[in-house]
């Protein structure tokens, strides 16, 4: 029989995961200008994001901008929103599954082997959604480190990693890590059924008497 103990703490790691990959999407801090080399440049910093762009001040203040045009958007920047958007719609839709198959539920509770095999597909579906978080943030942050360190990038249009690559990383790796304890901790096919114990050697065998 499941652990309904484990099942919770892999529950748990995936719905911070699923919050994780949320204000990662949300943020603006993908990639935020760089000062290495000859670019000494700090009266204000630049970032961007899936969504907008900002410009903060040395003063404090900070203006961003929503991208006008959804065609002329990199390849990149469209091929990660969808990942990061895909992503959470699995994770929304493996807690509903996992709502049914946790050992804390009572839905099923009388068909336990197949209340396992919910939860088991609720954490497979977590895992999917982990890898997509997982593939949107490292090709973003692969194609950053690929312009930082092209030759004919101008210095001043140099960006390194921001903060919500590193919260993407940290919550897919939650995601999928809450999907394998969901997975492993499915009960095994004979759980329900009875010892089975030999016949004894003396059964069967007509008597015999002695003198």
């Amino acid at each position: 029989m499941a652990n309904a103990g484990i099942q919770l703490l892999g529950f748990t790691l995936a719905f911070l995961g699923l919050i994780g990959t949320i204000a990662s999407t949300a943020m603006v801090e993908w990639k935020a200008s760089s000062y290495a080399g000859d670019n000494i440049i700090t009266a204000q910093a630049m970032y961007e994001g899936l969504w907008k762009s900002c410009v903060s001040q040395s003063t404090g203040q900070v203006q961003c901008k929503v991208y006008d045009s959804l065609l002329q958007l990199p390849g990149m920047v469209l091929g990660t929103r969808g990942l990061m958007i895909c992503s959470i719609m699995l994770c929304l839709i493996a807690m509903l599954v996992n709502a049914v198959g946790m050992r804390c539920t009572t839905c099923m509770a009388d068909q336990p082997e197949l209340k396992d095999k919910v939860a088991l597909a609720g954490g497979v579906i977590f895992i999917i959604a982990g890898l997509l978080a997982l593939v949107g943030t490292s090709w973003y942050g692969h194609r950053i480190a690929q312009d930082f360190y092209n030759p004919f990038t101008p210095t001043n249009s140099r960006y390194e990693f921001g903060s919500a690559l590193f919260v993407g990383w940290g919550a897919a790796f939650l995601t999928i890590i809450g999907g394998s304890f969901l997975c492993c901790n499915c009960s095994s096919k004979d759980s329900g059924k009875p010892p089975h114990h030999p016949p004894s050697s003396s059964a069967g065998q007509p008597g015999r008497d002695y003198v």
